[in-house]
């Protein structure tokens, strides 16, 4: 029977590691986790993700500080923000909430923060330690971080002898979610536009993670039997059962036919997505542990 993973369950029990964590290392060490998150300008969108990352952060017993910056910020004032934040012992890690106003530059801002305290793993230092195999000491992204989480439950810590695609190599999630799995061991093929017979490709992977934003795109014929399915798309459509100009989330598997190949699937929404905050959370209690000279927690 085909196992449809529940990403909020696995994404609580990750938050309750975090939680234990985080206690334990006030109470051995006398450091209380911290986390600062900068928003510039006022897209609803953008707070409502940075409101629910702040409770989170709380939630967890983190020293959560949030900055709100005017959209009008200057590039400037922005990176001195950062810097102020850099030099803060007191505060483990840093995230600067994106997209920012059209008139400022994300990257440099990005490769600015200090790459202990990148709990995006956006920096180009972590990049690299991915890249290289160092996890010990770097920050993974968090979507990959959270996917990765699903297989090893799955799977276990050692995928040798396994098959991974990964359809998409975007620098937010493919090509470090490739890494990743390169790093547990298994053999991995990176596909993306320009593969040539992707479904044949697909057919070929007891692993399948699938990040290309485009609507059920990976078919159930696509699917190897009994494979593990990870969808990582958010692709809204329309939904004229619902009503007049009502919409609905998919992801890039088509859900309904991967239930009858696949042993375990990730649904659209409720898979991947809660998984991320949950692992901003971890990526922050991983950076004061490591700041605090102690043992990080494992996710």
């Amino acid at each position: 029977m085909v196992q449809v993973i529940d990403g909020k369950h696995v994404a609580a029990s990750v938050i309750e590691t975090v939680k234990a964590a985080t206690v334990a290392l006030e109470e051995l060490s006398g450091v209380r986790t911290g986390l600062a998150v900068v928003i510039v300008g006022d897209d609803p969108a953008s707070h409502a993700y940075v409101g629910s990352k702040s409770r989170m952060a709380k939630e967890c017993g983190f020293n959560s500080v949030q900055h709100t910056l005017p959209a009008e910020t200057t590039q400037e004032e922005l990176a001195a923000l950062v810097a102020s934040l850099n030099a803060d012992p007191e505060v483990h890690g840093i995230l600067v909430q994106l997209p920012l106003p059209k008139h400022l530059h994300a990257e440099p801002i990005i490769q600015s923060i200090r790459p202990e305290k990148d709990v995006d793993g956006l920096h180009v230092v972590n990049a690299g330690k991915l890249a290289t195999g160092d996890i010990r000491t770097g920050l993974v992204s968090c979507t990959p971080a959270g996917a990765m989480v699903f297989v090893r439950r799955v799977h276990g810590d050692d995928l040798s002898g396994l098959n991974a695609v990964v359809i998409g190599r975007s620098n937010l999630f493919g090509k470090p979610m490739a890494q990743l799995l390169l790093n547990a061991h298994a053999t991995v093929t990176v596909a993306h536009s320009r593969t040539r017979d992707l479904p044949v490709v697909c057919r070929n992977a007891d692993i399948l993670v699938a990040a290309v934003g485009r609507p059920e795109m990976v078919k159930g014929n696509w699917i190897k039997p009994d494979a593990t399915v990870i969808d990582v798309g958010i692709n809204r459509v329309p939904a004229p059962e619902r009503g007049e100009g009502k919409t609905r989330l998919v992801g890039d598997i088509a859900f309904d036919e991967a239930l009858a190949v696949a042993s375990v699937v990730t649904p659209v929404p409720g898979g991947v997505g809660p998984m991320t905050i949950a692992m901003l959370m971890a990526n922050t209690v991983i950076a004061a542990h490591r700041a605090a000279g102690r043992a990080a927690p494992t996710f």
